[in-house]
């Protein structure tokens, strides 16, 4: 099982979930979003395969301080390149286990999915 988790390391969503993978001896590899730059190709599979509204935190710091032109359409290409140039304004974190998404962190949903 590959689980990669992709997050920022202050973010209290994010320390509960990683405290929740090691209680319950889930292996995962951790990306930090501010050191980690991902690719164009990656985040159109993410849009894709989730939506726009639920992998763009649009209650957040970062999505309040963007310019009002900045949020208008979210086309692909502009959404590509917001998280591009603001990779917090992904909620947190974005899991990819063999290949499929999983936005946030609820532990029901956690329960199923990453449990042995």
């Amino acid at each position: 099982m590959s689980i990669v988790v992709f997050g920022i390391k202050n973010c209290d969503t994010v320390r509960k979930a990683l405290k929740w993978l090691k209680e319950h001896d889930v292996d995962y590899q951790f990306e930090d979003l501010k050191t980690v730059q991902l690719a164009a190709g990656t985040i159109e599979h993410w849009v894709n395969a989730v939506g726009v509204d639920i992998l763009i935190n649009k209650r957040g710091t970062t999505w309040r301080k963007l310019p009002d032109d900045d949020k208008g359409e979210l086309t692909l290409p502009r959404t590509v390149h917001l998280i591009q140039s603001h990779p917090t304004l992904l909620k947190r974190p974005v899991v990819v286990k063999n290949g499929e998404l999983t936005v946030g962190f609820n532990e029901a949903e956690w329960q199923e999915r990453f449990s042995a």
